[in-house]
């Protein structure tokens, strides 16, 4: 830190301060302060008015110059899992502590230093962030890996807004009691707060004048980083060529951007990158780094443990704004608080669940039971039909075989259900759980249940063909000639006349649950309907993303013995048709904003690959006809 700049910084913002205010503002003594004011009226930076007071000099100001915020990036790009079922509805830092949104708080706080050239990372609900720009005159940057890698990607992508700039680094769900942003910042720092005891947050060890000499994640009794960061043109110029190497390298995806720093400070980004067989970070080659971990060295920005505040998880934020006790404004929480009659404070352990591809869930504790809510996600008011799931619950109830539903909403497809502690889905590689999950399969299509409604796959893939077209297009090349392969497909199965069963319809492994006790669960009936039995074998297998041996082991392990020719040529025919049905699925949810890896693809590859495996015969069978 400049401590010139400091004291001239000081009177700028508190123009009637005594030398012993000085000294208590910037927390040096007395001596310090007298000694540093007399430097600074004898080389000019100060002036001594008529009344006492200092005043920084033109001369002053110019050397201040140097040290001007040029702007802020203020990152917003998570999920912020943590504190579901809020932030499925509304960003982490679009949450209002004591009536204001902690983004918005810090913007004004900006504003008030004098910093109004703000950019905001965003990602997950990103839409949410755009009123900003015209309240505010922010900007917006996009991040679109934001789902799949961590704060390390956010501040890459960013890496250009920050370049040659005296940056803030803030995180958007951070609330700071006092505003302690400035128009001029002298020298690079990360806020610290005091923890006593065990911690798992990242340390501090520094010298006597604060400079950071190592961090470690997790200590004891010690000075952690939290909250808003300060770098100047100089740090960022030695750190960001060692972030852009990070970036590109197998391994760093869920790194935070303080992981870089904690192994270039560390001494341990030489080897990392040694290893990666990188020879030079811009004009330094690799053995040089040390020299970078100098000149990217911070100060320890020690705040009082009442100023900075980083909410882990609605709890703390409850405690903090009792708002949050019983009127969270959020749809989830106050449906769990009716269902169960309670107020939503006694509501606990609330924690985010794996999203599901059609469905977001989360896990809560009442009166010291378990249960999760399930919340339909985008667009499946369109693809679920919530009264025929209704329907299906009631059918099977007498089997046993279903999760125990505590409550169920046939209009907007909210569950409760039970949460069974100590359950694992089923392992696809493992024979003995593919045996019991197709005996209950197997089990449910031999118990004479009836339904009211089918499960129509020509229906449905019509359906999805229509969705796709109309919300951006089918981005297959081929899909024309692969749609006509479908219909011959759909043709030769209407005209068996197979027998209809209840079928499950989603039958992935995910969707099996063994509980700690031995039983045997089966979960999650959205697609269920009447259809050919044999579609739960093909879907199954697609699920696990089977291959052609596992795929006829399979309808050996259902049927209990070889398969007829007929039942062979079912079974790869609904491969290929689920293949076909889930690609459109996922190219729908893709244009609503949710991503599923490579899962479109290798569905789409089932469809064209089973479909040429039966096509002679089904070409023979067909014309026999």
């Amino acid at each position: 830190m400049d401590r010139y700049a400091l004291i001239c910084r000081t009177i700028l913002e508190h123009p009637k301060a005594t030398q012993r205010d000085m000294a208590q503002i910037l927390d040096f003594s007395l001596g310090t302060i007298n000694s540093l004011v007399k430097e600074c009226l004898s080389d000019g930076k100060l002036s001594l008015s008529e009344d006492g007071s200092y005043q920084v000099t033109k001369q002053g100001m110019e050397f201040l110059e140097q040290y001007r915020v040029n702007g802020a990036l203020i990152i917003a790009a998570g999920f912020g899992s943590r504190f579901v079922p809020l932030t499925f509805e509304t960003p982490k830092g679009l949450l209002e502590v004591f009536g204001e949104r902690m983004i918005e708080r810090q913007i004004k706080q900006l504003h008030e230093a004098g910093i109004h050239n703000i950019t905001i990372v965003v990602g997950y609900l990103k839409e949410k962030f755009e009123y900003l720009i015209d309240k505010y005159d922010v900007n917006l940057l996009y991040n679109k890996e934001y789902s799949s890698k961590n704060t390390l990607t956010t501040v890459y992508h960013a890496r250009e807004f920050l370049r040659g700039k005296n940056m803030y680094l803030l995180s958007s769900d951070n609330w700071m009691k006092e505003n302690m942003f400035h128009t001029y910042e002298c020298g690079s720092w990360y806020s610290s707060v005091f923890k006593e005891g065990e911690t798992s947050e990242w340390c501090f060890s520094f010298n006597k004048k604060g400079k950071v000499r190592r961090v470690e994640i997790g200590g004891r009794d010690a000075w952690v980083m939290y909250g808003p960061v300060f770098l100047t043109a100089s740090w960022l110029d030695a750190y960001l060529p060692v972030l852009e190497a990070y970036y590109h390298l197998p391994g760093t995806e869920q790194f935070y951007w303080e992981h870089v720093y904690m192994e270039l400070i560390n001494g341990t980004a030489q080897k990392r990158l040694a290893e990666a067989g990188i020879a030079s970070i811009g004009n330094y080659p690799v053995n040089h780094l040390p020299m970078l971990a100098e000149k990217a060295c911070l100060s320890v920005n020690r705040q009082s443990s009442t100023q900075v505040y980083e909410f882990e998880n609605l709890e703390e934020l409850r405690i903090f704004d009792t708002k949050y006790q019983n009127h969270s404004d959020n749809q989830a929480m106050e449906l769990v608080s009716e269902v169960f009659h309670i107020p939503e404070s006694e509501i606990h352990n609330i924690r985010c669940l794996k999203s599901g591809m059609t469905n977001k869930s989360f896990l809560f504790q009442v009166s010291g039971r378990q249960y999760i809510c399930r919340i339909p996600g985008p667009g499946t008011g369109l693809l679920i039909n919530r009264k025929q799931e209704g329907d299906v619950f009631e059918a099977v109830k007498p089997l046993d075989i279903t999760e125990h539903i505590i409550y169920f909403n046939r209009e907007t497809g909210y569950k409760i259900a039970e949460y069974y502690e100590g359950a694992r889905n089923a392992d696809p590689e493992s024979t003995e759980d593919i045996k019991q999950c197709m005996t209950l399969l197997k089990n449910l299509h031999n118990s004479g249940i009836r339904l009211d409604h089918s499960f129509d796959i020509r229906e449905r893939i019509g359906f999805y063909e229509n969705l796709c077209k109309s919300h951006g297009g089918i981005p297959f090349e081929d899909y024309n000639e692969v749609h006509h392969w479908m219909i011959s497909l759909m043709d030769y199965l209407d005209g068996l006349h197979r027998p209809e069963t209840i079928s499950h319809i989603d039958s992935c492994v995910d969707n099996f649950l063994f509980l700690p006790d031995g039983r045997l669960k089966l979960i999650d009936w959205e697609y269920s309907g009447m259809c050919d039995p044999l579609i739960d074998i093909a879907m199954c297998a697609i699920y696990s993303y089977y291959s052609d041996e596992k795929i006829d082991r399979l309808m050996e392990i259902y049927l209990q013995r070889i398969p007829t020719s007929e039942e062979q040529i079912v079974v790869y025919s609904y491969v290929a048709l689920g293949g076909f049905l889930w690609s459109l699925w996922a190219v729908y949810k893709s244009a609503l904003g949710e991503e599923f890896s490579e899962y479109t693809i290798i569905m789409y590859r089932y469809a064209k690959r089973y479909y040429r495996k039966i096509a002679s015969v089904l070409t023979h069978l067909l014309s026999a006809k």
